[in-house]
């Protein structure tokens, strides 16, 4: 059997204002933009192909509004994998994204935390190495 997740529901104000932070802040593209009746499917991931992709849905009640920046309730909640923490840091910053907590060693690798564009916390992690290691608690 084979299974995975394809998608992240990730909930926001106002599409086209989180299709410009992820792709011209965060560097990711985009997945999918297709217009479903009055509704407009629209995912970007870090990479062409990748997945799971972000599905950037339009918060349309008032508790999908609540939620907007919370969706993890204050804690982290996704971890951006790169190969290089210090280029990606230093691009990242540049672009104008706010890190809260500077990068740091920890035994599973580097990481630092940053927040989007409606308050999530995200860490941008580059892993110690490829096997064996322990994922982070949170």
């Amino acid at each position: 059997m084979h299974r995975r997740i394809r998608h992240v529901a990730f909930l926001v104000r106002d599409q086209d204002e989180a299709l410009a932070f992820f792709v011209d802040k965060l560097g990711f593209v985009v997945t999918e933009d297709t217009r479903l009746g009055g509704k407009r499917w629209l995912t970007v991931a870090p990479e062409a192909g990748g997945t799971p992709s972000l599905l950037l849905s339009a918060a349309a009640t008032a508790e999908q509004r609540r939620a907007v920046g919370r969706q993890a309730g204050g804690r982290v909640f996704l971890f951006l994998e790169t190969d290089d923490l210090e280029r990606d840091h230093r691009r990242l910053e540049e672009a104008g994204v706010v890190f809260v907590e500077p990068p740091r060693a920890e035994p599973y690798g580097t990481v630092a935390v940053f927040r989007d564009l409606y308050g999530n916390r995200w860490d941008l992690l580059q892993p110690a190495s490829a096997e064996g290691d322990a994922e982070p608690q949170r």
